[in-house]
């Protein structure tokens, strides 16, 4: 582990869900489905595809796709530039999906948290929650 990594922390939230992998793959892959459960966004499932994701507080977020294991794994960078340091961010979301047999045991993680960034970890892990709940509804919705 290097010294900036021992610095940082990790927004760890997870959930099982009554769907297979297939389906969350989708929801977490296809950009109007996104768009119901996270942010309005111009994703692209391709390793080194940018893309933004714009929330309704009229934040962007630049990304960058580094991990596509369909059904599997899917990691991007998840960078928010603002002029306090506390909310400026340059962190890596990770989604993993495991089989189980009543659907799917959906791991998200958010790492790169400075020390100085309280108040943007403690708003990830409620925000999480948010949208992961927003996500298993688009899921079951889609199902």
């Amino acid at each position: 582990m290097s010294a900036a990594s021992a610095l940082t922390r990790t927004v760890i939230v997870e959930r099982e869900i009554a769907h297979p992998p297939e389906k969350l793959w989708r929801a977490l892959t296809q950009p109007h489905l996104i768009s119901e459960w996270l942010m309005s966004n111009d994703f692209n499932p391709a390793v080194g595809h940018r893309f933004n994701l714009r929330g309704e507080w009229g934040g962007v977020l630049d990304c960058e796709v580094l991990v596509v294991e369909p059904h599997k794994t899917l990691s991007y960078t998840w960078i928010f530039k603002h002029d306090d340091p506390a909310f400026d961010l340059n962190s890596v979301v990770t989604f993993t999906l495991t089989p189980i047999a009543t659907g799917t045991h959906l791991r998200m993680e958010q790492s790169g948290f400075r020390p100085d960034q309280k108040l943007a970890y403690g708003g990830a892990k409620a925000g999480w929650r948010t949208f992961l709940a927003k996500l298993e509804q688009v899921v079951t919705e889609t199902a």
